[in-house]
């Protein structure tokens, strides 16, 4: 029963052969009766692949999966072959523990089909198999008396009590056999839950059970609310298969009511395996209705306010493959497992965990053994505490079919990536007690720890993202350092450096001077003009700050640097920082410098980038002058720093004398400051200048013609102006 709708979709097409008997098999396979497809096919020496590929899989459904293995072999080397065949040979491969074959065919799997979601996802991780038999002391299982010889699984939590599904029967009872394994029907079964996490004193739960199969169930946290799968009882689909479909009851008034149907059963599809929120208002369950990724798919649905059942949503690649997902299960801390043969495993249904947080999934991964084994592993649950649960396996070594297993957690689960790293000074030494902030790539404080005493520290994040880190300690200046968590290592190792603070010290701060925001990877080279050597070179971090520690100086020291600060994008500044050291503590060079960066972008002004200061020429003239020319010489050095930038050096006026006077003159006046500066450029066509006259006053002072301007000195002083407007860059 746990794999009837997988089973389900497994039916080929039915191929009408001349022999009787491989008719009758077909038949028979699409009847689930996998048993009679042995009998009537296994001794056949000249079958088609067809035949042959549906004998396989009833090997593999029967657990000979030896037999499946040998038949699969023959069958990836036929001429008709599909890659189909070679996904379900790498599986059986698998659950005979051939893990190194099951992987060359899972390479010849992702020739045929490199865009299939598995592929992806067997390609990411071609290592799993090594870390997945690395017992990692998280689970301590064992198989449960409980157990029959038939099948027994789905263990869910209701109250204070389990109920779980079996298809034990009674000695000499009389009782009805499922086609597909040949065992009875399953029932519900309810027992209670002794101390050492044993099922004992059960009973079947005649309310639920009929004639077919009921189960597995699942119960909302206060016991008031029960979903469970059973046979379609009513009707059977087109092709004649009677598919799963799931049941409602409630608990009112010391009875259950009248079991209402699943709003989105349908007789064309199977829906079963539920799992239900704590306050029974979300479902999670199981169905190959159409429109999924392939397979059987796990669906979402939230009841509406009139009490029925919404839209289903398909949990997509988050959770499902182009393979089967089965057997959700959602734990009240948002913890949620689930079962899969589309994802890396180790067998067949292999048990996967990840968290849902705001209705998000964590990275989704494989629990590993001694959970998960070579064969069928599913039905994971976990008790309101974490501490103990139960999972089903056809495993070897049990007492039957499929086995119901208990397990005390011995670890928490954890999800994501991990950022960690240790915490010491410039000289390697350990810094324990230090307090490290956990920051998004904004600034905003996430988490924050104190390192234990060996200076280590670690935070759990979330893949994908970028991250800040802040080390903060008495008597030592803050380090910071940045991190991410894009690729694919688990772990990511950052160590925050911080320097100890010997009372004198230099801070900057480089900011951009648009935006204000602190300026990353700045180039900091600081010279002392009194040796002409380099004092320092360093390069901003996210923060934008630097510090040097000025552990030679001391009071009464005078301070003589020359500072350059280079970034791609931005405009090279330097600056000379002159300072006398009257006070101990921390010396902020941004308090008496400008040390905010300009961004070179096509329409900067590099006059207000650099301070230029007023062009003058005597008046009506336009010869430049010495002053001028000082100034001019800055823009020359910033073209000669920028060979591959094009400037438009335009001058104004403001608008006392006449307009054709003043753009003339403002003409003349930019043509002969450009004309200044091609002399000292290369290519000297990278500047033109262009007269604006009063064409474009900044204020309102206009006074021509019959306007008359009341604009004081100052104000049309704003008018004058030189501009170097840039036009392009490399």
């Amino acid at each position: 029963m746990k794999k009837i709708i997988l089973i389900a979709l497994s039916a080929l097409p039915i191929v009408i052969f001349s022999q009787a008997s491989v008719k009758k098999a077909n038949q028979h396979y699409n009847n689930y009766s996998y048993s009679k497809v042995v009998e009537k096919l296994e001794d056949k020496n000249q079958i088609n692949t067809d035949a042959e590929r549906k004998l396989a899989e009833s090997y593999k459904i029967l657990g000979y999966y030896s037999k499946s293995e040998a038949l699969y072999a023959k069958i990836v080397s036929a001429p008709d072959k599909k890659a189909e065949d070679v996904l379900a040979y790498a599986q059986v491969l698998r659950m005979n523990s051939k893990y190194t074959e099951a992987q060359k065919q899972m390479d010849n799997y992702s020739i045929m089909f490199e865009d299939d979601f598995r592929v992806k996802l067997y390609k990411s991780n071609k290592t799993y198999v090594v870390d997945l038999l690395k017992d990692k002391g998280q689970f301590e299982i064992k198989n449960l008396e409980v157990n029959s010889p038939e099948q027994d699984f789905g263990a869910v939590y209701y109250k204070d009590q389990v109920v779980y599904a079996s298809s034990k029967h009674d000695i000499n009872a009389a009782f009805r056999r499922w086609n597909g394994n040949n065992l009875p029907y399953l029932d519900l079964y309810i027992g209670k839950i002794d101390d050492k996490n044993e099922i004992i004193s059960t009973e079947k739960l005649s309310n639920l059970n009929k004639k077919f199969h009921e189960g597995p169930a699942s119960y909302s946290k206060d016991g008031s609310v029960v979903l469970y799968t059973q046979d379609n009882y009513k009707s059977k689909s087109a092709d004649g298969v009677r598919k799963l479909e799931m049941m409602e009851a409630r608990f009112k008034d010391g009875k259950w009511s009248d079991k209402i149907a699943f709003t989105l059963n349908n007789k064309e599809y199977s829906v079963g395996h539920p799992s239900l929120s704590v306050d029974g208002n979300t479902l999670y369950f199981s169905s190959d209705m159409p429109g999924g990724k392939g397979g059987v798919d796990i669906y979402k649905t939230v009841r509406k306010s009139d009490g029925t059942w919404g839209v289903a949503e398909n949990l997509g690649d988050n959770i499902n493959t182009e393979g089967n997902e089965m057997f959700p299960f959602l734990h009240e801390s948002g913890l949620f497992f689930f079962s899969s043969d589309g994802r890396p495993g180790l067998g067949g249904l292999d048990i996967f965990a990840t968290q849902i947080t705001n209705n998000q999934f964590s990275k989704v991964f494989n629990v590993g053994v001694p959970v998960n084994s070579s064969k069928d592993d599913f039905t994971f649950v976990l008790n309101s505490e974490k501490t103990k649960g139960f999972f089903a396996s056809n495993r070897e070594g049990g007492k039957g079919n499929d086995d119901l297993y208990g397990f005390n957690l011995l670890k928490p689960f954890q999800f994501g990536k991990a950022i960690k790293g240790t915490v010491k000074d410039k000289a390697g030494v350990i810094l324990a007690d230090t307090k490290v902030e956990l920051k998004d790539k904004n600034g905003n404080i996430l988490k924050s720890v104190v390192t234990n005493s060996e200076g280590a520290y670690s935070f759990d994040v979330e893949e994908d993202k970028e991250f800040e880190l802040s080390g903060a300690k008495d008597t030592y200046f803050d380090g910071k350092s940045s991190a991410n968590t894009f690729g694919e290592a688990e772990v990511v190792v950052v160590d925050v450096i911080l320097e100890k603070n010997p009372g004198l010290s230099l801070y900057a701060l480089i900011m951009d001077a648009g935006t204000k925001n602190p300026l990353e990877g700045v180039k900091i080279t600081i010279v002392d003009n009194a040796t002409g050597k380099i004092v320092d070179e360093f390069s901003t971090p996210v923060s934008g700050d630097y510090r040097k520690s000025l552990a030679e100086n001391k009071l009464g020291d005078q301070l003589n640097y020359s500072l350059k600060l280079e970034r791609d994008g931005y405009l090279t500044k330097s600056v000379i920082f002159n300072y006398k050291i009257t006070q101990p503590g921390e010396i902020k060079m941004q308090e008496a410098l400008d040390l905010t960066m300009s961004k070179l972008e096509v329409g900067g002004d590099l006059a207000k980038m650099i301070d230029i200061k007023p062009i003058y020429f005597d008046l009506g003239k336009y010869k430049i002058r010495k002053d001028a020319a000082v100034e001019l010489d800055k823009i020359v050095k910033i073209m000669n720093e920028y060979p591959d930038m094009v400037v438009e050096l335009g001058s104004h006026t403001d608008c006392r004398a006449s307009a054709v006077f003043n753009e003339k003159l403002s003409d003349n006046r930019a043509k002969a400051s450009a004309a200044y500066i091609q002399k000292s450029i290369s290519n000297p066509s990278r500047i033109y200048g262009k007269g604006y006259g009063e064409s474009k006053l900044k204020n309102g002072c206009a006074c021509e013609g019959e306007v008359k301007s009341t604009c004081t000195e100052e104000e049309h002083q704003q008018n004058r102006r030189t501009e170097f407007i840039i036009i392009k860059l490399k």
